[in-house]
């Protein structure tokens, strides 16, 4: 993603003579976010930019030349994606499909395309370059950290075909591998677990209490409720004690890929 955005960030703010953090106070929003946006990892939300705006008297620019691609999420997702780039910590359980941070852009089409109701192309296009540029948060080699439980469904389902399939778990091998995620399957024979009923993101950040996030068919939900968000960790923490360990779930990835045809 081109930094101009970030470096005039980063310009206004020093010409008003503040600081990330005192900038994020104003704005709402956390200084590693800042942080991010001014380094050119990242972009805020609409409703940050127009708080940006407002924090440093910059009319509505931040707002208006906001790169086009971080409109197109879904409007139930929009309140979660700002808080995917703030999280300094993410797990991922992911029940059907891979989670969209860890996306291939094959893979990402072929979840996107088969929409209803149907998607032009240059539409498709948009969704697929916003998946993808979400993906960009794992560019940085520390933040967020990023745990992915996958219900080994996810593998079974071969979306896109055997060739995609075995691409897209195969990059998720390599993130493993590299030490920048950590990922671990949930067995097909253990039968029911505490997070069946939909797929779930926790998000931990600097200077803010954690938030989960769950979703099902058109709909999501951010919780921000203490109790909520303990008891939602504590399903995640028991369904990942019966997940396969870190060298087993690699083994189970490259062997699935395997048998999508991939050879190494």
């Amino acid at each position: 993603m081109s930094n101009t955005y970030g470096e005039w960030l980063k310009a206004q703010r020093e010409a008003a003579g503040v600081t990330q953090q005192e900038l994020a106070t104003a704005a709402v929003m956390t200084r590693s976010h800042i942080s991010h946006i001014e380094a050119g990892r990242r972009l805020p939300s609409k409703v940050d930019a127009q708080r940006l705006d407002k924090a440093l008297n910059t009319g509505n620019v931040l707002s208006s030349f906001l790169p086009d691609s971080d409109g197109a999420v879904a409007e139930h997702f929009e309140s979660a994606h700002a808080l995917e780039q703030q999280a300094v910590e993410l797990r991922e359980f992911a029940l059907s499909f891979v989670p969209g941070i860890l996306q291939t852009e094959r893979y990402a089409r072929a979840v996107l395309s088969p929409s209803y109701p149907p998607v032009r192309g240059k539409e498709c296009d948009r969704l697929v370059v916003t998946r993808l540029e979400r993906a960009k948060i794992l560019e940085d080699p520390v933040s967020p950290v990023v745990w992915a439980l996958l219900d080994e469904a996810v593998l079974g389902r071969p979306i896109g075909g055997p060739d995609v399939m075995a691409e897209q778990i195969m990059h998720i091998v390599r993130l493993a591998e590299s030490g920048r995620i950590r990922v671990h399957v949930l067995p097909r024979s253990l039968g029911f677990h505490p997070l069946l009923e939909s797929m779930l993101t926790l998000m931990w950040f600097d200077d803010q209490p954690p938030v989960a996030y769950s979703e099902g068919v058109r709909m999501g939900k951010v919780h921000d409720s203490p109790a909520m968000v303990q008891e939602l960790q504590g399903r995640y923490d028991l369904a990942l004690s019966d997940a396969l360990p870190l060298k087993e779930s690699l083994a189970l990835l490259r062997a699935t890929a395997k048998d999508y045809g991939h050879h190494d």
